[in-house]
């Protein structure tokens, strides 16, 4: 039996062949609000892991700030910090509730959904080359080329960039080791996407096409529009956090079903549960781990006193198995009703912003694929990121077999 003593949740070594699942159940149950080792805060920080109270810090942003720190997990100096505040992930109402209002004009349902067809198109496109290939690395292959195309057509990205995209985004994501250049590569993936997305505002400033990114860098209704500080700060999340949070999910997805064969079938046999599949497979993977909040004042939460200005790490891989509210949590099934996941967040300001975008692409590629393919059969190790915060297969060998 583990013990609290031993228990890190935020060693990212301990994700590599899966979460700590038992860890998180243990502290659900003994000390749903834990004082965390860190490795850059003597003191450690609070490790929140129940569902009802990752909710309430992700819908709280009075007492739990995303600006005060930002929301990335790790420790930064001021000047880094302040750099970060032009990203609306990093920033509180009412400064955040300006950019996010003039951006979601392009990620509403109505918006998303008549993108369907046009994704529907390239699933087809990416299964047919994965059934030529039949032997293939999932991951690359499929799992990252969908999300690539997809966001490349939103965010009007020409089809021949969208691989300089892929690099950045996963320099910018901690695709790499920091033996080797790794934190370096970040900054100057940052530097370069940054310049990408200044030419691409300048480009539809002088030349609107019906587009989202001319939408966002037009004005609305009301005279607001985003400065191109801004722009630039949105294009590198939308990006980043659109393209791999789908990539994971996706092959995350196949690993499931390999795992759970039967539920597999029922997909082949039931295509219509496609869209609560994409629901199950990102509560399943999580592939956004956790977020980072400060809190504000002294604040009482799941019996312990959290004290203004003290680091909090709400995870959402904990929440999304957490056995009270999930009937049979570490069970994969795809017909899952209700499912109240916080794969996109708790809710409350910094819920996802492109989460119908993201459900949908998840959807069409397991339809497509259940239509069209037998099965995939997984033939090699499946190397996981290591990351703090984000979680996915980076490597799947696999065999295609056509239906």
């Amino acid at each position: 039996m583990t013990t609290l003593d031993q228990i890190d949740v935020f060693d990212q070594e301990r994700y590599l062949d899966g979460a700590p699942y038992a860890d998180f159940a243990v502290l659900r149950s003994q000390a749903p609000v834990f004082r965390n080792p860190d490795p850059q805060l003597p003191e450690g920080h609070w490790a929140v892991t129940r569902h009802r109270d990752v909710v309430h810090v992700a819908r709280e942003p009075q007492l739990f700030s995303s600006e005060r720190k930002g929301s990335q997990p790790l420790e930064f100096d001021e000047v880094a910090i302040d750099v970060q505040r032009r990203m609306m992930i990093h920033q509180d109402p009412p400064k955040h509730s300006r950019v996010r209002t003039l951006v979601s004009r392009g990620f509403t349902p109505k918006v998303v959904e008549q993108l369907r067809p046009d994704i529907e198109r390239e699933c087809d496109l990416i299964v047919d080359a994965a059934l030529e290939k039949g032997e293939l690395d999932f991951v690359e292959a499929v799992a990252a080329e969908l999300p690539l195309v997809v966001i490349a057509e939103v965010m009007g990205i020409p089809r021949e960039d969208r691989h300089r995209i892929f690099a950045w985004s996963k320099a910018i994501a901690g695709e790499s080791d920091d033996e080797h250049g790794g934190a370096e590569l970040t900054r100057q993936a940052v530097v370069d996407m940054s310049g990408y997305a200044t030419e691409l505002g300048t480009s539809r400033r002088r030349c609107p096409v019906d587009d989202i990114v001319t939408r966002m860098v037009s004005a609305d209704d009301k005279g607001n529009q985003l400065t191109e500080e801004e722009f630039q700060a949105f294009f590198i999340l939308m990006t980043v956090a659109g393209n791999e949070t789908t990539r994971y999910s996706i092959a995350g997805g196949v690993e499931a079903f390999a795992q759970f064969p039967g539920q597999w079938a029922r997909l082949k046999a039931e295509p219509g549960l496609a869209r609560s599949a994409a629901e199950e497979i990102v509560r399943w993977v999580s592939p956004t781990k956790v977020f980072r909040r400060t809190a504000t004042a002294d604040v009482e939460l799941g019996g312990s006193v959290i004290k203004a200005g003290e680091k909090v790490m709400a995870h959402i891989t904990s929440a999304n198995r957490d056995e009270t509210v999930f009937a049979d949590p570490d069970v994969f099934d795809i017909g899952r009703n209700p499912n109240p996941h916080v794969g996109f967040g708790g809710g409350g300001p910094h819920f996802c912003i492109g989460k119908h975008l993201a459900v949908l692409e998840i959807e069409l590629m397991f339809a497509a694929l259940a239509r069209r393919v037998d099965r995939i059969e997984i033939t090699g190790p499946t190397p996981r990121l290591r990351s703090y915060q984000f979680g996915g297969i980076v490597g799947m060998p696999a065999r295609v077999v056509p239906a």
